[in-house]
């Protein structure tokens, strides 16, 4: 018998009421699953697998981080969504808190491709430096997988939980090598930067939240266009304090200082992770504050990024410069240098997007492929050249190719693929991409600075490389105090060289497809 019941009030404002009980699409949510299953697996296992076998739980890592690219492929289409607002007076699938789009699929190639390759590298950094198995390995994982989920993220509250989510493992594992004082100042740098960029950003959210009553990207976006005259002074400043905030992530410049101790006191492996992904994660937060999310402020975050893209890459290269030969280190103080130059480059065509519109993106995404594999490439080679010279001096580099041809040529690839010069077709292409990106915006200040910092750029990049093919001096090394040189070329290493030179040289060959594949029908948010 059916029971009939009055129509009240409450039941219409219940029916009105978004609806957050809902189904999940695991498909679209598996690579950041994986990631994550496998981090737990592999910390629940450290408990009982014996000592001589934790070599175990870095294949387990790898093979977790390859099944999670992998699971990127059913989601080709880009046309996925989940955690959506259900129910009337909702936007439906403009209202949701994770996407599979295609912006989200190529950023999560890159960060699970370049923790991919930092799992290979670290397989024998982890045995051979006597670092705690289980906990590098689930951090790793986890970071990862925070790093995963944040371009998926569609509302603020989920894209501030992922960046943290991919940043505080990594204050750990820059600390990995305990009783080494570098490395502990290294993490304190890195932790004090982190923790100061993530409590202005979530002071900037407040106050957007306050002025838009809403989390999600797109309803703020929508929100924004009719702020109320009394909240536009806050809303301004949420979005300028959201900006600084990420920032910090991004490395740029006045924000940069915790880069170049990081990446020396850091594990070899675990800095060409932060120099990527870490990167990556930034940049791709701040695409989605300011293009989808903060677009009626325009006029306040496209100036600002393009004034931060000049200094950033002038600095970044002007230091880079300094660095010299006999320093210990050095060599690993110019890449981290070099990377906040190329922050500079990746942060022009977000600023040309709030003049030209959202497809200036592309150019960004198209740049940041191209630098992860050449400079993860580059951070592997460094890795195979410290087991015989831990110095990571950039005299060590001499004579390169008498002693180890392939590395050497394949650094002398990856350089000139930073450098943008042929072979590297692929670096020159995005370079192109970008520079135009800034002139069919009208920011021909920017481009002009851009190409004065390239010609710059040429300089060290083409000293790091000639130093590969010249006569060795024949000099002996001092290892660093507590560190023995090893011998020998582990094919992991060998393996994460060959891929990343791989795909350089596919993308040099091919370069019109990183192009169209991030350019074409990148932005359906």
């Amino acid at each position: 018998m059916t029971v009939l019941r009055p129509i009240t009030s409450t039941t219409i404002a219940a029916a009105d009421t978004p609806s957050l009980v809902q189904s999940v699409d695991w498909l679209a949510i598996a690579p950041v699953v994986v990631t994550a299953a496998v981090g737990l697996i592999v910390l629940v296992a450290d408990l009982f697998v014996p000592e001589h076998r934790k070599p175990l739980l870095g294949w387990i890592s790898v093979a977790g981080l390859a099944a999670a690219t992998a699971a990127l492929l059913p989601l080709r289409a880009g046309d996925r969504s989940t955690f959506c607002l259900t129910g009337p007076g909702t936007d439906g699938a403009g209202a949701c808190s994770y996407a599979a789009d295609h912006f989200a699929l190529v950023v999560q190639f890159l960060v699970l491709g370049g923790a991919l390759v930092t799992a290979l590298l670290s397989v024998t950094t982890v045995r051979e430096a006597r670092m705690p198995a289980g906990e590098y390995w689930f951090l790793l994982l986890s970071s990862a997988a925070g790093a995963a989920l944040l371009p998926a993220s569609r509302d603020l509250a989920t894209l501030i939980v992922a960046l943290e989510v991919a940043s505080l493992p990594a204050f750990a594992l820059v600390g990995m090598r305990r009783g080494d004082r570098l490395s502990s100042e290294a993490a304190l740098k890195f932790f004090l930067s982190s923790v100061t960029a993530t409590a202005v950003s979530l002071m900037g959210v407040s106050f957007v939240y306050a002025a838009t009553g809403s989390l999600h990207l797109t309803q703020v976006a929508d929100r924004l266009e009719h702020v109320p005259g009394q909240l536009d002074t806050l809303a301004m400043a949420g979005v300028a304090l959201t900006l600084v905030g990420f920032a910090f992530k991004t490395a740029a410049v006045p924000f940069h200082f915790w880069v170049p101790d990081t990446y020396v006191g850091a594990p070899l492996p675990v800095a060409g992770y932060l120099s990527v992904v870490g990167k990556a994660v930034g940049f791709t937060g701040l695409i989605l504050v300011t293009v989808i999310a903060f677009p009626a402020y325009s006029d306040v975050w496209g100036p600002a990024l393009a004034v931060l893209a000049a200094l950033t890459m002038t600095l970044g290269n002007a230091a880079a410069l300094r660095q010299s030969a006999d320093r210990p280190g050095g060599a690993v103080r110019l890449l981290a240098w070099s990377s906040i130059g190329q922050a500079g480059y990746l942060l022009v065509p977000i600023a040309a997007a709030a003049y030209a519109g959202r497809d200036q993106i592309g150019s960004t995404v198209a740049y940041a492929l191209m630098y992860a594999a050449v400079n993860l490439g580059a951070f592997a080679v460094a890795a195979l050249v410290a087991r015989t010279k831990p110095l990571h001096r950039l005299a060590d580099y001499r004579g390169l190719y008498a002693e180890r041809p392939f590395a050497a040529l394949a650094l002398a690839f990856f350089l000139l693929c930073l450098a943008g010069l042929p072979p590297g077709i692929i670096g020159l292409f995005a370079k192109v991409t970008v520079f135009r990106a800034a002139v069919d915006a009208g920011l021909g200040w920017l481009a002009v600075v851009m190409a004065v910092n390239v010609v710059v750029a040429l300089y060290y990049y083409l000293r790091w490389t000639a130093l590969l093919f010249r006569t060795p001096d024949g000099d002996g090394e001092a290892a660093r105090e507590g560190t023995q040189p090893r011998t020998g070329t582990p094919w992991p290493v060998t393996a994460a060289i060959v891929l990343t030179a791989a795909t350089a040289l596919v993308l040099s060959g091919a370069p019109q497809l990183v192009l169209r594949f991030a350019s074409g029908s990148l932005f359906p948010l």
